[in-house]
């Protein structure tokens, strides 16, 4: 198991996901590339941005959320799994969920807002 800088539960928890998706090590290309941006000369001076390629889909992630370069590596993994549930799974991915759910709660609050705003005008 590879060493992220994570808690050892976050670290298994990502492993599990990528055996769901089928996404496994020997299919990663992974490249460090120098940060850009805020951070000053430690982000100039080291390669902490991660450039993580799926070859067998093609998807390819650029991460460059932290300054270190092991949580990059767990944001890229974490990233692709999403991609590669997104396209395999479609609506019935985690994420096209989450987004239906708040679709759902804003056109509740817009027809509130529409009937209220009625409500007061014919008074």
């Amino acid at each position: 198991m590879i060493n992220f800088g994570t808690t050892t539960r976050k670290a298994q928890e990502l492993a599990k996901r990528m055996v769901g998706c089928g996404l496994f090590e020997s299919d990663l290309e992974e490249k460090f590339v120098r940060s850009a941006g805020p951070g000053g000369q430690k982000v100039n001076k080291t390669s902490s941005c991660v450039h993580l390629k799926h070859t067998p889909s093609g998807l390819a992630v650029k991460v460059q959320k932290s300054r270190s370069q092991g949580l990059n590596r767990y944001y890229a993994r974490k990233q692709l799994c999403e991609l590669l549930e997104n396209k395999t799974l479609g609506k019935e991915s985690p994420q096209a969920k989450q987004i239906a759910k708040i679709r759902k709660q804003k056109d509740r609050r817009k027809r509130r807002k529409v009937r209220k705003v009625r409500k007061v005008r014919k008074v």
